[in-house]
């Protein structure tokens, strides 16, 4: 899973690389795709459940699971660029967001705000902890921000399929201490979701983007973190 982390952290700064104003999100997702499979990786969400691209690349108020295509990249723009990839049967999983440009310092802090809520939610996994530690750590920065946390959509567990046991939300209503026990030989993928307003969301009618219903930016990063013996890794880390 390590080796799948180090090509997805490859492909995503392969595209940060190369994001400016005036190309598709399309032309990323090739970037991406040639990285992986020059790498002699696979990509994760190409063909899951129908999916027809290697990346989601959801710019502005689009949260997660955009489709990339025809739309080009203006000045301005906030945009989450969302990668997997197999090596051995093995997934890793993560996410950045970019602003490209003359992006409004309200919003360049909420992006700011949305990787560091990762930090910390990364900073929560330890042996013997539990599930909502990471939930309770992201909610607590973010909430006196004022920013929404998205809770329609979870981190999850991560291993020879690309989703599984357990949901990791954003959130954790009941604080602390609830939940699955985290111990060795656990991977999970930690993705916050911020908003600068609602958390409220709708998928368009492709059936995969999600948008924000009142069509303020969102910000999404994500990375893959295993439990050792030697304590936590993240995987997908340069």
């Amino acid at each position: 899973m390590r080796e799948a982390g180090l090509v997805v952290a490859a492909a995503l700064r392969a595209t940060r690389d190369a994001l400016e104003p005036g190309l598709t999100t399309r032309d990323l997702d090739a970037v991406a795709e040639r990285v992986i499979r020059e790498a002699g990786a696979t990509p994760s969400f190409l063909g899951y459940h129908g999916y027809p691209a290697t990346l989601c690349v959801s710019v502005n108020d689009e949260v997660v699971h955009g489709i990339p295509g025809d739309r080009v990249i203006a000045d301005g723009d906030v945009v989450s660029i969302d990668c997997g990839a197999i090596v051995g049967g093995f997934h890793g999983d993560a996410a950045v967001t970019v602003c490209v440009g003359d992006v409004p310092e309200d919003v360049r802090r909420m992006v700011d705000s949305c990787e560091e809520a990762l930090r910390r939610g990364l900073a929560a996994v330890r042996d013997g902890g539990r599930l909502s530690d990471i939930g309770a750590a992201v909610e607590s920065y973010v909430r006196p921000l004022g920013y929404g946390v998205v809770e329609d959509f979870t981190g999850h567990g991560i291993g020879r399929a690309l989703h599984e046991d357990p949901a990791v939300p954003n959130v954790a209503p009941k604080g602390p201490g609830r939940g699955t026990r985290l111990q060795p030989g656990l991977v999970l993928a930690i993705e916050p979701m911020i908003t600068l307003g609602t958390a409220l969301t709708d998928t368009l009618e492709d059936d995969w983007t999600v948008v924000t219903q009142d069509g303020l930016p969102a910000a999404h990063f994500e990375h893959t973190i295993a439990i050792t013996d030697e304590g936590p890794r993240v995987l997908t880390a340069p």
